[in-house]
Protein backbone atom coordinates (compact mmCIF):
# COMPACT_ATOMS: atom_id res chain seq x y z
CA UNK A 1 0.00 0.00 0.00
CA UNK A 2 2.58 2.39 0.59
CA UNK A 3 4.29 1.87 -2.75
CA UNK A 4 1.56 2.17 -4.41
CA UNK A 5 0.67 5.41 -2.27
CA UNK A 6 3.96 6.57 -3.36
CA UNK A 7 3.63 6.56 -6.92
CA UNK A 8 -0.24 8.01 -6.93
CA UNK A 9 1.42 10.72 -5.17
CA UNK A 10 4.39 10.89 -7.56
CA UNK A 11 1.99 11.15 -10.66
CA UNK A 12 -0.30 13.18 -8.76
CA UNK A 13 2.85 16.14 -8.00
CA UNK A 14 4.58 15.52 -11.33
CA UNK A 15 0.85 16.10 -12.95
CA UNK A 16 0.10 19.06 -10.97
CA UNK A 17 3.33 20.56 -11.80
CA UNK A 18 3.26 19.85 -15.66
CA UNK A 19 -0.45 21.22 -16.42
CA UNK A 20 0.57 24.78 -13.46
CA UNK A 21 3.84 24.68 -16.41
CA UNK A 22 1.07 24.42 -19.66
CA UNK A 23 -1.14 27.17 -18.27
CA UNK A 24 1.27 29.73 -16.92
CA UNK A 25 4.92 29.77 -19.04
CA UNK A 26 3.91 27.61 -21.94
CA UNK A 27 3.33 30.48 -24.55
CA UNK A 28 1.39 28.35 -26.76
CA UNK A 29 -1.85 26.59 -27.06
CA UNK A 30 -1.63 22.90 -25.81
CA UNK A 31 -3.56 20.59 -28.12
CA UNK A 32 -3.45 17.37 -25.45
CA UNK A 33 -7.24 16.51 -24.92
CA UNK A 34 -6.52 15.07 -21.22
CA UNK A 35 -5.52 18.51 -19.03
CA UNK A 36 -6.19 19.59 -15.41
CA UNK A 37 -6.89 22.64 -16.20
CA UNK A 38 -9.47 22.37 -18.86
CA UNK A 39 -11.08 19.27 -17.03
CA UNK A 40 -11.40 21.46 -13.84
CA UNK A 41 -12.62 24.60 -16.13
CA UNK A 42 -15.29 22.28 -17.84
CA UNK A 43 -16.82 20.72 -14.99
CA UNK A 44 -16.66 24.03 -12.68
CA UNK A 45 -18.10 26.59 -15.94
CA UNK A 46 -20.80 23.26 -16.42
CA UNK A 47 -22.03 23.65 -12.87
CA UNK A 48 -21.55 27.35 -13.03
CA UNK A 49 -24.22 27.68 -15.57
CA UNK A 50 -26.37 25.21 -14.14
CA UNK A 51 -26.85 27.43 -11.59
CA UNK A 52 -27.16 30.64 -14.04
CA UNK A 53 -30.33 28.95 -15.75
CA UNK A 54 -31.86 28.36 -12.45
CA UNK A 55 -31.80 31.82 -11.17
CA UNK A 56 -34.76 33.64 -11.08
CA UNK A 57 -34.83 35.24 -14.20
CA UNK A 58 -32.01 33.61 -15.91
CA UNK A 59 -33.05 31.54 -18.98
CA UNK A 60 -31.02 30.18 -21.71
CA UNK A 61 -32.08 32.73 -23.99
CA UNK A 62 -32.43 35.64 -21.61
CA UNK A 63 -29.77 38.39 -20.69
CA UNK A 64 -31.33 39.25 -17.84
CA UNK A 65 -29.05 41.74 -15.23
CA UNK A 66 -28.69 39.15 -12.17
CA UNK A 67 -28.12 36.13 -14.66
CA UNK A 68 -24.79 38.46 -16.10
CA UNK A 69 -23.58 39.61 -12.85
CA UNK A 70 -23.54 36.10 -11.60
CA UNK A 71 -21.53 34.85 -14.95
CA UNK A 72 -19.37 37.63 -15.12
CA UNK A 73 -18.44 36.51 -11.21
CA UNK A 74 -17.39 33.31 -12.83
CA UNK A 75 -13.58 33.77 -14.29
CA UNK A 76 -12.00 35.18 -11.44
CA UNK A 77 -13.68 33.04 -9.30
CA UNK A 78 -12.69 29.77 -11.11
CA UNK A 79 -8.89 31.58 -11.51
CA UNK A 80 -8.50 31.66 -7.76
CA UNK A 81 -10.21 28.25 -7.27
CA UNK A 82 -8.17 26.26 -9.78
CA UNK A 83 -5.23 27.73 -7.97
CA UNK A 84 -6.22 26.54 -4.86
CA UNK A 85 -6.44 23.42 -6.24
CA UNK A 86 -2.76 22.82 -7.68
CA UNK A 87 -2.16 23.91 -4.04
CA UNK A 88 -4.29 21.18 -2.55
CA UNK A 89 -3.43 18.73 -5.27
CA UNK A 90 0.37 19.26 -4.44
CA UNK A 91 -0.31 19.63 -0.32
CA UNK A 92 -1.60 15.88 -1.01
CA UNK A 93 0.57 14.48 -2.89
CA UNK A 94 3.89 15.66 -0.74
CA UNK A 95 1.95 14.49 2.53
CA UNK A 96 1.28 10.97 0.90
CA UNK A 97 4.87 10.25 -0.31
CA UNK A 98 5.79 11.34 3.59
CA UNK A 99 3.00 8.84 5.06
CA UNK A 100 4.49 6.44 2.06
CA UNK A 101 8.41 6.92 3.86
CA UNK A 102 7.05 5.74 6.76
CA UNK A 103 5.93 8.94 8.61
CA UNK A 104 9.09 8.94 9.99
CA UNK A 105 8.24 12.97 11.53
CA UNK A 106 8.52 13.90 14.97
CA UNK A 107 6.01 15.94 16.49
CA UNK A 108 5.27 17.98 20.02
CA UNK A 109 1.82 16.79 20.22
CA UNK A 110 -0.59 14.09 18.91
CA UNK A 111 0.49 10.87 17.71
CA UNK A 112 2.23 10.42 13.91
CA UNK A 113 0.35 9.24 10.87
CA UNK A 114 -1.75 10.33 7.96
CA UNK A 115 -2.71 13.21 9.53
CA UNK A 116 0.38 14.78 10.47
CA UNK A 117 1.99 14.29 7.19
CA UNK A 118 -0.54 16.18 5.71
CA UNK A 119 0.06 18.88 8.23
CA UNK A 120 3.75 18.78 7.73
CA UNK A 121 3.02 18.93 4.09
CA UNK A 122 1.03 21.81 4.48
CA UNK A 123 3.16 24.20 6.13
CA UNK A 124 6.57 23.46 4.31
CA UNK A 125 4.41 24.01 1.20
CA UNK A 126 3.41 27.93 2.17
CA UNK A 127 6.73 27.79 4.28
CA UNK A 128 4.78 28.92 7.29
CA UNK A 129 8.27 26.64 9.39
CA UNK A 130 5.58 26.48 12.63
CA UNK A 131 8.64 23.59 14.04
CA UNK A 132 5.83 21.60 15.59
CA UNK A 133 6.43 18.47 13.44
CA UNK A 134 10.04 17.63 12.03
CA UNK A 135 11.34 15.01 9.69
CA UNK A 136 13.81 12.58 11.84
CA UNK A 137 15.15 10.73 8.77
CA UNK A 138 17.21 11.30 5.47
CA UNK A 139 14.18 10.85 3.19
CA UNK A 140 12.18 12.85 4.84
CA UNK A 141 14.18 15.49 5.47
CA UNK A 142 14.95 16.12 1.73
CA UNK A 143 11.13 14.85 0.50
CA UNK A 144 10.60 18.66 3.23
CA UNK A 145 13.60 20.74 1.02
CA UNK A 146 11.96 19.47 -1.89
CA UNK A 147 8.18 20.57 -0.75
CA UNK A 148 9.70 23.85 0.87
CA UNK A 149 11.56 24.93 -2.68
CA UNK A 150 7.92 23.70 -4.94
CA UNK A 151 6.12 25.67 -2.47
CA UNK A 152 7.86 29.04 -2.36
CA UNK A 153 8.24 28.46 -6.52
CA UNK A 154 4.50 27.60 -6.95
CA UNK A 155 3.84 30.94 -5.14
CA UNK A 156 6.30 33.11 -6.54
CA UNK A 157 4.34 32.10 -10.12
CA UNK A 158 1.32 33.07 -8.53
CA UNK A 159 2.39 36.15 -7.27
CA UNK A 160 3.69 36.49 -11.23
CA UNK A 161 0.95 35.04 -12.95
CA UNK A 162 -1.83 37.15 -12.03
CA UNK A 163 -0.72 40.25 -12.28
CA UNK A 164 -0.01 39.32 -15.88
CA UNK A 165 -3.43 38.22 -16.75
CA UNK A 166 -4.38 41.22 -15.10
CA UNK A 167 -2.96 43.12 -17.48
CA UNK A 168 -3.82 41.16 -20.19
CA UNK A 169 -7.77 41.96 -19.75
CA UNK A 170 -7.10 45.32 -18.99
CA UNK A 171 -5.60 45.82 -22.50
CA UNK A 172 -8.29 44.14 -24.33
CA UNK A 173 -11.04 45.91 -22.20
CA UNK A 174 -9.55 49.49 -23.32
CA UNK A 175 -10.20 48.93 -27.26
CA UNK A 176 -13.61 47.87 -25.99
CA UNK A 177 -14.70 50.69 -24.11
CA UNK A 178 -13.09 52.96 -26.59
CA UNK A 179 -15.83 50.51 -29.17
CA UNK A 180 -19.07 52.39 -27.17
CA UNK A 181 -18.70 55.71 -29.00
CA UNK A 182 -17.50 54.45 -32.54
CA UNK A 183 -19.78 51.70 -32.50
CA UNK A 184 -22.74 52.06 -30.56
CA UNK A 185 -24.16 50.18 -27.29
CA UNK A 186 -24.15 47.20 -28.04
CA UNK A 187 -21.49 47.74 -31.30
CA UNK A 188 -22.92 47.17 -34.97
CA UNK A 189 -21.11 46.50 -38.08
CA UNK A 190 -23.43 49.35 -39.35
CA UNK A 191 -23.41 51.95 -36.50
CA UNK A 192 -19.41 51.67 -36.81
CA UNK A 193 -18.95 52.72 -40.59
CA UNK A 194 -21.20 55.20 -39.92
CA UNK A 195 -19.58 57.06 -37.62
CA UNK A 196 -16.11 56.38 -39.00
CA UNK A 197 -16.67 57.04 -42.45
CA UNK A 198 -16.33 60.88 -42.91
CA UNK A 199 -16.82 61.79 -46.60
CA UNK A 200 -13.59 64.08 -46.40
CA UNK A 201 -11.54 61.24 -44.99
CA UNK A 202 -12.29 58.19 -47.01
CA UNK A 203 -9.25 56.81 -44.94
CA UNK A 204 -11.36 56.80 -41.70
CA UNK A 205 -12.48 53.20 -42.06
CA UNK A 206 -8.95 52.23 -42.79
CA UNK A 207 -7.32 53.69 -40.09
CA UNK A 208 -9.85 52.27 -37.52
CA UNK A 209 -9.50 49.40 -38.87
CA UNK A 210 -5.69 49.04 -38.86
CA UNK A 211 -6.05 49.70 -35.08
CA UNK A 212 -8.24 46.56 -34.15
CA UNK A 213 -5.96 44.42 -36.50
CA UNK A 214 -3.99 44.86 -33.58
CA UNK A 215 -6.11 44.20 -31.53
CA UNK A 216 -7.35 41.14 -32.98
CA UNK A 217 -3.52 39.87 -32.56
CA UNK A 218 -2.74 40.63 -29.39
CA UNK A 219 -6.83 39.00 -28.33
CA UNK A 220 -5.21 36.18 -30.64
CA UNK A 221 -1.89 35.89 -28.53
CA UNK A 222 -3.02 36.57 -24.76
CA UNK A 223 -6.04 33.73 -24.93
CA UNK A 224 -3.97 32.08 -26.61
CA UNK A 225 -1.63 31.61 -23.51
CA UNK A 226 -4.06 32.35 -21.19
CA UNK A 227 -7.47 30.42 -21.76
CA UNK A 228 -9.04 31.62 -19.20
CA UNK A 229 -9.10 35.49 -20.14
CA UNK A 230 -12.43 34.52 -22.15
CA UNK A 231 -14.27 34.17 -19.15
CA UNK A 232 -13.58 37.30 -18.19
CA UNK A 233 -16.47 39.22 -18.87
CA UNK A 234 -16.68 43.17 -19.48
CA UNK A 235 -17.82 46.08 -17.35
CA UNK A 236 -20.70 46.36 -19.45
CA UNK A 237 -23.38 43.96 -19.95
CA UNK A 238 -23.69 45.21 -23.41
CA UNK A 239 -20.54 44.84 -24.76
CA UNK A 240 -17.62 41.95 -24.73
CA UNK A 241 -14.57 41.25 -26.20
CA UNK A 242 -17.11 38.63 -28.92
CA UNK A 243 -19.47 41.07 -29.36
CA UNK A 244 -16.52 43.09 -30.25
CA UNK A 245 -14.21 41.07 -32.51
CA UNK A 246 -17.11 39.76 -34.38
CA UNK A 247 -18.36 43.32 -35.29
CA UNK A 248 -15.10 43.80 -36.83
CA UNK A 249 -15.28 40.71 -38.42
CA UNK A 250 -18.72 42.16 -40.09
CA UNK A 251 -17.29 45.37 -40.75
CA UNK A 252 -14.39 43.77 -42.60
CA UNK A 253 -16.55 41.85 -44.56
CA UNK A 254 -19.22 44.39 -45.77
CA UNK A 255 -15.96 46.53 -46.85
CA UNK A 256 -14.22 43.48 -48.50
CA UNK A 257 -17.60 43.45 -50.33
CA UNK A 258 -17.38 46.92 -51.79
CA UNK A 259 -18.18 50.14 -50.47
CA UNK A 260 -17.94 53.06 -52.56
CA UNK A 261 -14.29 55.14 -51.66
CA UNK A 262 -13.53 52.84 -49.06
CA UNK A 263 -9.69 51.09 -49.13
CA UNK A 264 -10.35 47.48 -48.88
CA UNK A 265 -6.75 46.38 -48.01
CA UNK A 266 -7.16 47.19 -44.42
CA UNK A 267 -10.48 45.31 -44.18
CA UNK A 268 -8.57 42.22 -46.09
CA UNK A 269 -5.43 42.41 -43.02
CA UNK A 270 -7.83 42.49 -40.33
CA UNK A 271 -10.28 40.21 -41.16
CA UNK A 272 -7.41 37.64 -41.74
CA UNK A 273 -6.03 38.13 -37.95
CA UNK A 274 -9.95 38.56 -36.20
CA UNK A 275 -10.99 35.34 -38.05
CA UNK A 276 -7.83 33.53 -37.30
CA UNK A 277 -8.40 34.42 -33.51
CA UNK A 278 -12.12 33.32 -33.61
CA UNK A 279 -11.24 29.82 -35.27
CA UNK A 280 -8.22 29.65 -32.84
CA UNK A 281 -10.15 30.70 -29.62
CA UNK A 282 -13.16 27.85 -31.01
CA UNK A 283 -10.88 25.51 -31.11
CA UNK A 284 -9.15 25.87 -27.84
CA UNK A 285 -12.78 25.00 -26.30
CA UNK A 286 -12.95 21.87 -28.26
CA UNK A 287 -16.20 23.54 -29.72
CA UNK A 288 -17.18 22.09 -33.40
CA UNK A 289 -18.43 25.38 -35.75
CA UNK A 290 -21.83 26.24 -34.89
CA UNK A 291 -24.41 28.47 -36.98
CA UNK A 292 -25.65 31.71 -34.92
CA UNK A 293 -29.59 30.89 -34.09
CA UNK A 294 -32.04 32.36 -35.59
CA UNK A 295 -29.36 33.99 -38.95
CA UNK A 296 -28.16 37.46 -38.12
CA UNK A 297 -28.38 39.25 -41.49
CA UNK A 298 -31.99 37.67 -43.37
CA UNK A 299 -32.42 38.89 -46.71
CA UNK A 300 -34.98 41.56 -45.22
CA UNK A 301 -32.60 42.98 -43.11
CA UNK A 302 -29.89 43.39 -45.39
CA UNK A 303 -31.73 45.43 -47.93
CA UNK A 304 -32.15 47.59 -44.48
CA UNK A 305 -28.57 47.60 -44.04
CA UNK A 306 -27.79 48.86 -47.58
CA UNK A 307 -30.30 51.23 -46.85
CA UNK A 308 -28.61 52.49 -43.37
CA UNK A 309 -25.75 53.12 -45.35
CA UNK A 310 -26.73 54.90 -48.03
CA UNK A 311 -28.06 57.26 -45.69
CA UNK A 312 -24.44 58.35 -44.53
CA UNK A 313 -23.20 58.36 -48.07
CA UNK A 314 -21.75 54.52 -48.21
CA UNK A 315 -22.92 52.60 -51.25
CA UNK A 316 -22.68 48.98 -50.69
CA UNK A 317 -22.51 46.79 -53.76
CA UNK A 318 -25.70 45.22 -54.47
CA UNK A 319 -26.77 42.44 -56.61
CA UNK A 320 -27.03 37.99 -56.63
CA UNK A 321 -23.27 38.07 -56.89
CA UNK A 322 -22.16 40.57 -54.09
CA UNK A 323 -25.17 38.78 -51.89
CA UNK A 324 -23.47 35.32 -53.20
CA UNK A 325 -19.84 36.88 -51.84
CA UNK A 326 -21.44 38.18 -48.35
CA UNK A 327 -22.63 34.88 -47.38
CA UNK A 328 -19.11 33.36 -48.29
CA UNK A 329 -17.54 35.81 -46.00
CA UNK A 330 -19.94 35.14 -43.57
CA UNK A 331 -19.29 31.46 -43.56
CA UNK A 332 -15.63 31.91 -42.90
CA UNK A 333 -16.06 33.11 -39.61
CA UNK A 334 -20.14 33.01 -37.80
CA UNK A 335 -19.51 29.04 -37.03
CA UNK A 336 -16.72 29.89 -35.29
CA UNK A 337 -18.10 33.10 -33.27
CA UNK A 338 -21.18 31.13 -32.63
CA UNK A 339 -19.72 28.43 -31.43
CA UNK A 340 -17.95 30.35 -28.82
CA UNK A 341 -20.98 32.19 -28.11
CA UNK A 342 -22.92 29.71 -27.44
CA UNK A 343 -20.13 28.23 -25.19
CA UNK A 344 -18.87 31.35 -22.95
CA UNK A 345 -23.01 32.51 -23.10
CA UNK A 346 -22.54 35.81 -24.76
CA UNK A 347 -24.57 37.50 -27.09
CA UNK A 348 -23.36 38.24 -30.65
CA UNK A 349 -24.25 41.40 -32.02
CA UNK A 350 -26.51 42.60 -34.55
CA UNK A 351 -25.85 44.04 -38.09
CA UNK A 352 -27.87 47.12 -37.35
CA UNK A 353 -28.31 49.20 -34.60
CA UNK A 354 -31.08 48.83 -32.18
CA UNK A 355 -33.76 51.63 -32.53
CA UNK A 356 -33.45 54.60 -29.52
CA UNK A 357 -30.70 52.55 -27.81
CA UNK A 358 -28.13 54.73 -26.12
CA UNK A 359 -24.57 54.92 -26.24
CA UNK A 360 -23.16 53.90 -22.57
CA UNK A 361 -21.41 57.22 -22.05
CA UNK A 362 -24.80 58.96 -22.87
CA UNK A 363 -26.36 57.31 -19.62
CA UNK A 364 -26.12 58.24 -15.71
CA UNK A 365 -26.55 55.97 -13.02
CA UNK A 366 -29.42 57.74 -12.11
CA UNK A 367 -31.99 57.69 -15.07
CA UNK A 368 -32.28 61.29 -14.99
CA UNK A 369 -33.40 62.84 -18.81
CA UNK A 370 -32.01 66.35 -17.97
CA UNK A 371 -28.78 64.80 -17.67
CA UNK A 372 -29.08 61.83 -20.03
CA UNK A 373 -26.55 63.68 -23.36
CA UNK A 374 -28.43 63.35 -26.81
CA UNK A 375 -25.72 62.57 -29.74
Amino acid sequence: MHVVGGVVAFILIAGVLWDAFETVVLPRRVVRPVRLTRTFYRATWTAWLWLARHMRGGGEAEASSPRETFLAFYGPLALILLLTVWAGALIVGFGTLQWALGSHLATNHGTVGYGKDLYMSGTNFFTIGLGDVTPTSADAEALTVIEGGTGFGFLALVIGYLPILYQAFSRREVNISLLDARAGSPPSAVELLRRNSIQTRTDAVAIFLRDWEGWAAQLLESHLSYPSLAYFRSQHENQSWLSALTTVLDACALVMLGIDEVPRREAELTFAIARHAAVDLSQIFNEPPREPEPDRLPPERLVELRALLAGAGLRLSEGPEADARLRGLRRLYEPYVGALSWHLKMELPDWLPPEGAADDWQTTAWDDPDLALQP
